[in-house]
């Protein structure tokens, strides 16, 4: 099963694939996640693309989809995979087009989580991530056992750069004009289905399973 989970910032597309992961095992490859970890490691690339990403400014197309095939080539990705925060614009997703027919690929579904612009603001501007160990609270709905601190190792928790309200517009300014068309490109292909992003995590999971033909 190979599937795009499509939406804006804070949407929620990374605790969907995660869930996805435990049921069937296909991995969650988040250009994100990827990206941080780069920024982190002080590496060629995590130098390019700290600064655009604390400004809110997306990384250029020719450094995510290198990385992206890279990740598909990898072994775990053999019985499926699910693409987080990738493709972003039409252009990218004409290249992962290209990328899947090379490595003999093809998506079965891509999945539109809508969520109104006020709730993404509060979701991601109320993320705290421990600079420690990873984990990551939320000041009001997931908030650490004691105010400020990491369950896990009682680390201060922090608030990422690209977390902050200001940054968050920005992202989703930039995501209205430039990547709400993929919802254009897939659904003239046919594979493009949405979800009411709002609820409880499980019953989205549940959407997602029915809008992905995997329902139990």
């Amino acid at each position: 099963m190979n599937l795009i989970l499509l939406g804006p910032p804070n949407a929620g597309k990374g605790t969907q694939a995660k869930k996805l992961y435990a049921d069937f095992q296909i991995p969650q490859i988040s250009t994100g996640d990827i990206l941080r970890k780069a920024v982190k490691d002080g590496t060629p690339l995590g130098k390019v693309a700290g600064p655009l990403m604390a400004a809110g400014q997306y990384v250029p197309d020719d450094v995510v989809i290198g990385i992206v095939e890279e990740r598909l080539k990898e072994s775990d990705v053999a019985q499926g995979f699910v693409l987080d925060g990738f493709p972003r614009t039409p252009g990218q997703a004409d290249a992962l087009d290209r990328m899947l027919e090379r490595l003999g690929k093809q998506l079965n579904a891509v999945v539109s989580l809508e969520v109104p612009h006020s709730t993404l603001v509060e979701r991601g501007s109320g993320r705290r991530v421990c600079p420690n160990d990873g984990a990551v609270y939320h000041v009001t709905q997931s908030p650490p056992k004691r105010a400020g601190l990491c369950d896990k190792c009682s680390t201060e928790l922090v608030q990422r750069p690209d977390d902050t309200p200001e940054v968050i517009e920005k992202r989703l300014q930039k995501y209205d004009a430039e990547t709400s068309p993929l919802k254009d490109f897939y659904a003239k292909k046919g594979l493009l289905k949405s979800v009411d992003g709002v609820g409880s995590p499980e019953g989205i999971y549940e959407e997602i399973k029915k809008a992905a033909g995997r329902s139990a």
